[in-house]
């Protein structure tokens, strides 16, 4: 049996979903997903539970400098 995670990323190949592979933490590894409309962060865990949190937004294009600088100021120490 196939670990959680190569059986995700083979899914994902499969379906010609471009990802990227992160470790965010000690005991998972991130498997960031963007596709139109939705970015995924999904966590799998060593015994094989995920945890998938989505990012859903409108993919309006904002030539508005403010729209950039404004997270950023807002994170700044």
């Amino acid at each position: 049996m196939s670990h959680r995670l190569y059986t995700l990323l083979n899914d994902l190949d499969e379906s010609r979903i471009h990802y990227t592979l992160a470790r965010t933490r000690a005991d998972a590894i991130q498997v960031s997903v963007t596709v139109v409309g939705a970015r995924l962060e999904i966590d799998v865990f060593e015994d094989g539970h995920l945890e998938v949190s989505e990012f859903r937004g409108s993919e309006d294009v904002i030539v508005d400098e403010r729209f950039v600088r404004s997270p950023i100021e807002q994170h700044r120490d």
